[in-house]
C-alpha cells in the first residue's frame, strides 16, 4: 500500500495452505475482482514449490508464463521474456494471462516514511477460505522428514596411476 496500491484484499486462515488452496483462493479472488493480468511470484518461502502460479492458470484457464524476467504490455496481450540456458525466449500471450516472475523482473523499491503513513489509511479487506467459498482442507501430509544416510569420507590419491589403480583393483569400475 506503501508502494502505490489503492486498497489490498488479505484472505485470513487458520489452516496451513498447500499450493493447489492458495490457488483456488486466488481464483476466487480472480472471479470476484476480474482482473485481465495476474502476477504471481515464482516459488513460496515457505515449501519451495513454485506451482501457484501455474495452477492458478489451469484452474482459470488462462494462458500462462513462468520466471518472467521483463513484462510488455500490449493492446489485448503481453509479451514475456524469460531467461533460459541458452539465452533468452519471448512468448506473447492473449490476455487473460497469469504470469510468474523472475527476480530480474523489477528492481526494489522502498517505501517513504509519507507513504507509509499514507497507507495506514487505505482500506484492507479482510476475506476468509469460507467467504470465498473455498476449502483449504490439506490434501498432502507429512508422514516423516528424515536426513539422509552419512556418506563414506573420500579417498585422497597421489597420482592419475593410484587412481586408475585404486579404481581398476578396488572399486573395479574399470
Amino acid at each position: 500500500l506503501a508502494l502505490g496500491a489503492d486498497r489490498a484484499l488479505w484472505v485470513s486462515s487458520s489452516e496451513e495452505l498447500q499450493p493447489l488452496a492458495v490457488a483456488k483462493l486466488l481464483r476466487a479472488v480472480v472471479l470476484r475482482e476480474a482482473p485481465t493480468l495476474v502476477i504471481c511470484g515464482k516459488q513460496a518461502i515457505d515449501d519451495d514449490a513454485n506451482q501457484t502460479g501455474q495452477m492458478l492458470a489451469a484452474l482459470l484457464n488462462w494462458g500462462q508464463a513462468t520466471n518472467a524476467a521483463e513484462i510488455q504490455l500490449g493492446e489485448g496481450r503481453v509479451d514475456v521474456v524469460r531467461e533460459t540456458d541458452g539465452g533468452t525466449e519471448t512468448l506473447r500471450l492473449l490476455l487473460p494471462a497469469v504470469i510468474t516472475t523472475d527476480l530480474r523482473l523489477n528492481e526494489p523499491r522502498y517505501a517513504t516514511l509519507p507513504n507509509i503513513m499514507k497507507a495506514r489509511k487505505k482500506p484492507i479487506e479482510t476475506l476468509t477460505p469460507e467467504e470465498l467459498e473455498v476449502t483449504v482442507t490439506p490434501r498432502l501430509k507429512t508422514l516423516r522428514v528424515q536426513e539422509p544416510p552419512q556418506r563414506p569420507a573420500g579417498i585422497k590419491v597421489d597420482s592419475v596411476a593410484a587412481l586408475l589403480a585404486r579404481l581398476k583393483n578396488e572399486a573395479k569400475v574399470i
